[in-house]
């Protein structure tokens, strides 16, 4: 998606060799035309797929499920990092692991937001060690729903996120994949 790789390599901020600060577009500021865009992406991708639902993960990946929510013309249920006095009852949890902020969150789901029925697509701002797709996989699969699929507005393919969501079977759809980020520069791989 070359509107998305220009927007990473103008408006996105190198950090060391494996953190690409993308927060002017897609996490913080947010650029909705883009996003837009990348929802219509994401359908273009996974129509094949009869998705019933969008998950995601508070709080980077909600703006890119929203629009692919948009697309699908189906609700975006996002996973809790914090549980609140109103999340009362039942819950699907899972400890997740952030890679950029080195710490574990319990995220959890309401049971009543997901069903045997659903069909989910899971949509993220970044995949790094695949450990927030595992753990919504693992979400999934307590509701005893099934998985259409994963997509990733960014992919950093340098680390192991990819083999281990392709080891449990899962399709992985990335519209921007990064080879290495080194030297003030961001390389991408080709497709």
């Amino acid at each position: 998606m070359e509107l998305l790789h220009q927007a990473i390599r103008e408006r996105g901020t190198i950090i060391g060799d494996s953190i690409v600060k993308v927060d002017s577009f897609l996490n913080h500021e947010m650029d909705t035309a883009l996003l837009y865009e990348i929802g219509k992406e994401f359908y273009q991708k996974f129509q094949h797929q009869p998705v019933t639902k969008i998950v995601t993960i508070e709080a980077g990946g909600i703006a890119p499920a929203l629009m692919a929510g948009l697309a699908f013309g189906v609700p975006v249920v996002y996973a809790k990092k914090q549980k609140s006095l109103t999340m009362k009852g039942d819950v699907y949890c899972e400890s997740v692991y952030s890679f950029t902020k080195k710490v574990y969150s319990d995220v959890t789901i309401s049971k009543d937001r997901l069903s045997p029925d659903d069909h989910v697509l899971i949509v993220d701002d970044f995949l790094a060690n695949g450990e927030a797709a595992a753990g919504l996989i693992n979400i999934i699969k307590q509701a005893g729903a099934s998985a259409a699929g994963i997509g990733i507005v960014i992919e950093k393919s340098f680390q192991k996120g990819r083999a281990r969501l392709e080891e449990i079977g899962i399709e992985v759809e990335s519209l921007a994949r990064i080879a290495r980020i080194g030297d003030g520069k961001i390389e991408f791989l080709q497709s």
